[in-house]
């Protein structure tokens, strides 16, 4: 699962007729600029709108990446005269079926998950996605990123941004000083982790499980990676369609595998905190550690880029680098987990399917990967606007027909599974519960229809 972070703090988006709950949180507003001093060539196809209408945009990007999604719509607003304000906050996802119920939600919502789509949409909430949206998806995405924003047949979303799970940071200077070498098989990996350990001097990982009322997220992304590389994609699709089910011993050996980084004592939480400390830390945070030398390696997707200090090179030979999370075979197929947004529209409007259209166009794209931090599933952005060559590479394998790439598993299944048990499941695990008692607990709550 993924999630972004942003610093200007206004008035909530939601009406107050829920009362203590509303989005509040992170925001920004893009009004219309002066067109003068703009190209407008690439925004003629939207309209212009004299009127100045605000479209309301709500999601869980925060912080810098916040700054860069309204700077990538600026010239569209300057261009076409429509004042798009967004709104971000970690509650989102909590918050945002409540909202719809009430009729408090944003114009725009952008949904993380798929299964969460599927259960605004269930509920009727959603407004289908006009054509200039449909036309951009059948040519700039393949149809599995296409289902992924449909529900019972009907199109209600494009994708927006996406991202490469399994990415492994580390210090390049730290590596080259110590001997260390990027490591090729699973086994080599584990190999790594125990040479740093028994070094002493610090832990080899650093793990941040916090994400207010997702906490426990990041967890599920190193459960996934595991059942991919270790079981492959075809267990892999049983296990999030429930084909198996979670207490399966394929998903158990997954646990396993990765608790003997997570619980492990010897292993966690490197210029953190104990074991325990995964799951007080922050997410967005877990991985500076890196930086300082109190830690060798941070398990953490492709957006994770946009969240190391401004001025941290990102490089081969710069401050941080990565490299995916190695298969079991060194010559071993390279499959990876990913994720990426689906802007809902919960409001129609002319000016609404314009913002819509925009950010599922490949002129959207190629804007907001020029800015840095971030890539798309986008078929016509270029790989060379990426702000880093993790990011180009994320992009070359997103578009490589013969990638073996499934989408982040907690974000398909049922959300009472995916966006609640799966959490915390993996809160409970970490705080002492078994694999078994773990993986009952979570496959007792998938829905029984």
């Amino acid at each position: 699962m993924s999630f972004k972070t942003h610093r200007r703090i206004l008035a909530p988006l939601a009406a107050a007729g829920i009362v203590g709950l509303a989005l509040t949180g992170c925001t920004g507003d893009v009004a219309a600029g002066d067109k003068a001093d703009t190209d407008c060539a690439d925004y003629e196809a939207y309209g212009t709108f004299d009127d100045n209408p605000e479209v309301t945009i709500g999601g869980t990007i925060l912080d810098a990446e916040a700054d860069r999604l309204v700077e990538s719509w600026a010239d569209f607003a300057t261009c076409t005269g429509i004042d798009v304000a967004y709104q971000g906050t970690k509650e989102f996802e909590a918050q945002i079926a409540v909202l719809a119920e009430a009729g408090n939600a944003p114009d725009i919502g952008i949904v993380p998950q798929p299964g969460l789509l599927q259960r605004l949409a269930a509920g009727g909430w959603l407004i289908e996605a006009p054509e200039a949206v449909e036309s951009n998806v059948d040519e700039f995405w393949g149809e599995d990123w296409k289902g992924y924003g449909s529900h019972d047949g009907t199109f209600y979303a494009a994708p927006l941004m996406a991202s490469i799970k399994g990415y492994i940071w580390y210090s390049p200077a730290e590596f080259e000083e110590k001997g260390y070498e990027v490591p090729t098989t699973l086994d080599e990996l584990t190999e790594l982790s125990e040479t740093i350990a028994a070094e002493g001097d610090h832990k080899p990982w650093c793990v941040g499980l916090g994400s207010g009322d997702a906490t426990g997220w990041p967890g599920t992304d190193w459960i996934e990676d595991f059942v991919l590389r270790q079981s492959g994609p075809e267990v892999y699709d049983q296990w999030i369609t429930h084909e198996i089910p979670f207490n399966d011993p394929q998903i158990v050996e997954a646990f396993d595998a990765a608790g003997e980084v997570l619980k492990n004592p010897d292993m966690v939480n490197g210029g953190l905190g104990d074991v325990s400390s995964v799951i007080s830390t922050e997410f967005n945070g877990a991985g500076l550690p890196i930086l300082d030398g109190t830690c060798s390696l941070h398990h953490q997707a492709s957006f994770y880029e946009g969240f190391w200090p401004e001025g941290t090179e990102v490089s081969p030979d710069g401050d941080v680098f990565a490299f995916l999370m190695p298969s079991v075979e060194a010559d071993g197929e390279q499959a990876v987990t990913g994720g990426g947004e689906f802007p809902v529209a919960f409001s129609e409007g002319e000016e609404i399917d314009a913002v819509r259209a925009y950010m599922s166009s490949d002129t959207w794209a190629n804007n907001r990967v020029k800015l840095g931090g971030v890539i798309s599933a986008n078929k016509g952005l270029d790989p060379e606007n990426a702000s880093s060559d993790v990011l180009k590479q994320s992009i070359e394998i997103l578009q490589d027909e013969n990638a073996v790439f499934r989408f982040d598993g907690s974000d398909l299944m049922p959300a009472a599974v995916g966006a609640d048990s799966f959490f915390k499941g993996i809160v409970a695990w970490i705080s002492g519960d078994s694999t078994q008692e773990t993986v009952d607990a979570i496959e007792s709550s998938w829905p029984k229809s």
